[in-house]
């Protein structure tokens, strides 16, 4: 075996089964990577200078064929079921040893590099992936350790990436030819047949969703964080369209992390050293920060070029919706590094309500907080993804519940501690419609919702008077500087306030419904914050 590259004088492949390779390049600059690719075929250049490739078959994450293998440390502890599906040990055993196999004579690329900022819980990952991209890849996401440091560098986790393999689902235990196993007891992470780099990022932020909270106490969130001027951090959850990444992005606030955080006795760190943005639609003049970022350096996933130049055409979406950009976050010219911030003083649960339920926005207790963090609300609407025609319900424990090995009220339970000691304010923030539901009224002014996050960041919402808003029971402020009162209240701008009240009983239904998996485990407090269904609704 052949090696190149900066590496410690104790590093090998051989304990993990990979001594049979024919060339090992350790920790390639990214120049080298990219050069690697380019020479390969396997990427083009923009006129930017950002390295632009496709990730074949996969152009998204697949669910249902993430794996975790079940053993002594995972049969107890893990939430079983549709979300972290059981893998026996022989079987990954045997599926590891057909992919050392499959390597035999193959180059493969090394990137020593760890996950937490947070020098008290930093975890060595070295990552060992078939492509040169795929590398570059875990170059931008993951915390990048010094030249010294790699020199005594000692691995803690692995990553084997190997998307030129494909299983036999038959004889190797696997839904079909890709997958994504987490081996707790090995700590090993392996993937194959799909060449999606997301499987990485989120291969790691699973096993630190189990590691943090359940061994060290730190509360794993899927959230972005930023900084004020003051030294105030804000913590920001939302799924896809709810303008998580559009309002934590604020040129007055320094970015702690776009994504992946966890919460300690002291502080809020990221987990990343980098940014994974969604590129569709992309534009200089409405996320600057994201755009001036693809340089040279930033890895492009999917994208399609403008025809015949080198120029990237963001609204095209033939390939995928979910295009994307992997930097590091010093791409971004306020991020803060290292990528550490106080304990929050406010926290924001971003939702999309399709329906013109919920208010712009309203405070909530801690009983509330927890529930609404279990339930993660938002709803899409037309145009977010393929086949969505009219507004749909969507439920997502804790913001994330793709990537949570923990059963969601473990999660929820630590959020209220956290937010008991420190007395954090926590907010509901609607990014949707008012007025009437989709099609009939209309979606809440940016600038509006800007204004709010403002006036609960700057201390301005502690000193307004509140009043109790019926069936989900939120207080919501009677004024704020800079937005009509009249829209604070959701149903005042409702010509029909039976209508209102049917809709809201409707929505509030589905909230209890979706709860009810979660009821069983869930303490008074958090039960008791339900909303509360009128009966004669």
């Amino acid at each position: 075996m052949k090696e190149q590259g900066t590496k410690s004088k104790d590093a090998n492949l051989s304990s993990i089964g990979l001594e049979n390779v024919s060339t090992a390049y350790w920790n390639l600059t990214p120049k080298e990577l990219i050069e690697k690719t380019l020479v390969k075929g396997e990427g083009v250049l923009t006129d930017t200078g950002a390295l632009a490739i496709d990730t074949g078959e996969f152009t998204g994450r697949s669910p249902k064929d993430k794996f975790t293998v079940y053993d002594s440390i995972t049969k107890d502890t893990i939430w079983w079921g549709d979300i972290n599906i059981k893998f026996e040990p022989e079987k990954f055993d045997k599926l590891y040893d057909k992919v050392t196999k499959y390597l035999k004579n193959k180059e493969i690329y090394v990137r020593d590099c760890y996950a937490c900022a947070d020098p008290k819980y930093r975890i060595n990952v070295r990552v060992i992936t078939e492509t040169p991209w795929a590398n570059l890849f875990s170059n931008n996401l993951f915390l990048r350790p010094t030249v010294k440091e790699i020199e005594n560098y000692k691995p803690e986790w692995h990553i084997v990436c190997v998307p030129g393999f494909k299983a036999n689902a038959k004889e190797d235990g696997t839904r079909q030819h890709n997958f994504a196993i987490i081996n707790f007891t090995k700590k090993t992470i392996l993937i194959g047949g799909t060449g999606y780099t997301g499987e990485i990022k989120k291969g790691i932020f699973t096993i630190l969703n189990y590691i943090l909270p359940e061994q060290k106490g730190v509360l794993s969130m899927h959230c972005s964080a930023n900084v004020g001027k003051d030294g105030d951090t804000a913590i920001f959850f939302g799924l896809s369209g709810t303008g998580k990444t559009t309002l934590s992005a604020d040129p007055n606030r320094g970015l702690i992390g776009d994504d992946e955080h966890g919460w300690s006795d002291t502080e809020i760190f990221n987990f990343e050293g980098g940014c994974y943005a969604k590129c569709v639609n992309l534009s200089k003049e409405k996320e600057p920060q994201i755009y001036n970022a693809i340089k040279a350096g930033a890895l492009l996933e999917n994208i399609v070029l403008k025809k015949g130049t080198s120029i990237v055409d963001y609204d095209n979406i033939s390939k995928t919706e979910n295009t994307r950009a992997a930097y590091p976050i010093n791409f971004i010219n306020n991020a803060v590094e290292p990528s550490v911030g106080g304990i929050p003083k406010n926290i924001f649960f971003l939702t999309c309500d399709a329906y013109g339920v919920l208010p712009p926005i309203s405070k909530l207790s801690a009983g509330q907080a927890m529930y609404h963090f279990i339930s993660g609300y938002t709803a899409k609407v037309a145009g977010t993804e393929v086949g969505i025609t009219e507004p749909t319900l969507t439920f997502s424990a804790c913001f994330g519940k793709a990537f949570l090995p923990l059963h969601p009220t473990k999660y929820a339970e630590l959020l209220g501690k956290k937010l008991k000691e420190n007395k954090v304010n926590v907010w509901l923030v609607n990014t949707g419609w008012i007025g009437g539901s989709y099609g009939v009224g209309s979606r809440i002014k940016l600038s509006y919702t800007r204004a709010l996050i403002t006036a609960a960041l700057n201390g301005t919402l502690q000193k307004v008077q509140f009043e109790t808003l019926p069936v989900f029971n939120l207080n919501v402020p009677v004024t704020c500087p800079e937005v009509p009162s009249e829209i604070l209240n959701p149903r005042n701008l409702w010509k029909n306030k039976d209508a209102y009240d049917t809709k809201a009983n409707s929505l509030a239904a589905s909230f209890i419904k979706n709860f009810d998996q979660f009821a069983s485990d869930a303490s008074k407090e958090i039960l008791d914050a339900a909303p509360k269904v009128a009966i004669n609704a």
